[in-house]
């Protein structure tokens, strides 16, 4: 890692957050007055693409300390590219137009500066265990540990359990009633996982999600964060995370061998294709015919967590 490239990426990022703030503060006057060179509509947009593009450069320019969701997770490929030039996934994931507004106001600005190399390409299958985690796996511990300081998950969310379609859908029509922050999915998900398929769900909180911490909504979160391996309609395997009340976990039959447990908690965890993605790539060929779906605007694939 160079650290010029990682102090030139930085300096890059806090003057084209300077320069996005400039040009948005100027278009909301001249929309506040009536712009006479263009419409308020363009004027919004211009707005939007702005804001879109540059709303994560004040973090690129003062960082806080990397530090995993989860303990003793490592960094994915694009996690350590990002390290090594922190201007990597703004660049990569920006578009013609937004390279193009990057270029023109560092040139404007007389700085020298190379983008970055293209991020590593995203594997659709799993990452390898490692020596400790297979070492973990013959030794029977249990992957999901508790942030420090903090009391691990009772003995009954510490078991990995495996689910039809319909019992999961279920779960994931719970989580999107009882606005738990993590599900949801809809007619999309039923449409597009396998019909036939088996689908495994362990409680995995990340250190922000874990029960006592303050939710969003008020009180402390009382619900598990969960990760799930999920079979899609084309038979690939992904992740996705769901939230479910520790009392709706717990009642669920447990039918697979602890070993089998074991192998398969590591293999969601390292599962980097999610039900998001997943959706991304097959949007192009999704019909009605086809998956028998017909998109909603309240319909889309689940993000994750």
């Amino acid at each position: 890692m160079s650290r010029r490239d990682v102090r030139l990426d930085r300096e890059i990022a806090a003057l084209l957050a300077a320069r996005a703030f400039t040009e948005i503060r100027y278009l909301a006057a001249t929309a506040r007055h009536g712009s006479e060179d263009g419409s308020l509509d363009e004027d919004l947009e211009r707005i939007r693409f702005l804001a879109d593009l540059c709303h994560n450069m004040p973090g690129i320019a003062r960082p806080r300390p990397w530090r995993p969701s989860r303990r003793g997770a490592t960094p994915s490929s694009s996690q350590q590219a990002m390290a090594r030039r922190p201007m990597s996934w703004t660049w990569n994931t920006s578009g013609p137009s937004g390279r193009a507004w990057m270029l023109r106001q560092i040139e404007e600005s007389g700085a020298r500066w190379t983008p970055p190399p293209p991020l590593p390409v995203r594997s659709e299958g799993p990452s390898p265990m490692t020596l400790s985690q297979r070492a973990g796996v013959l030794l029977g511990r249990w992957p999901v540990r508790a942030p420090a300081g903090r009391q691990p998950l009772p003995a009954q969310a510490r078991v990995l359990k495996a689910l039809d379609t319909d019992a999961f859908c279920a779960l994931s029509e719970e989580a999107g009633r009882r606005r738990l922050g993590l599900g949801g999915g809809g007619l999309w998900l039923r449409a597009h996982l396998d019909p036939d398929g088996v689908h495994y769900l362990v409680p995995d909180p990340a250190d922000y999600y874990w029960p006592g911490n303050p939710s969003a909504r008020g009180g402390t979160i009382r619900w598990w964060q969960c990760t799930a391996l999920v079979r899609m309609s084309d038979g690939a395997q992904v992740s996705s995370m769901l939230a479910v009340l520790p009392e709706t976990f717990t009642a669920l039959p447990s039918t697979v061998n602890r070993r089998q447990q074991l192998r398969l908690v590591h293999l969601a965890r390292a599962t980097r294709r999610d039900t998001y993605l997943w959706g991304r790539d097959h949007r192009a060929q999704c019909d009605p015919e086809r998956c028998g779906y017909v998109p909603e605007s309240t319909d889309d694939p689940p993000m994750t967590t």
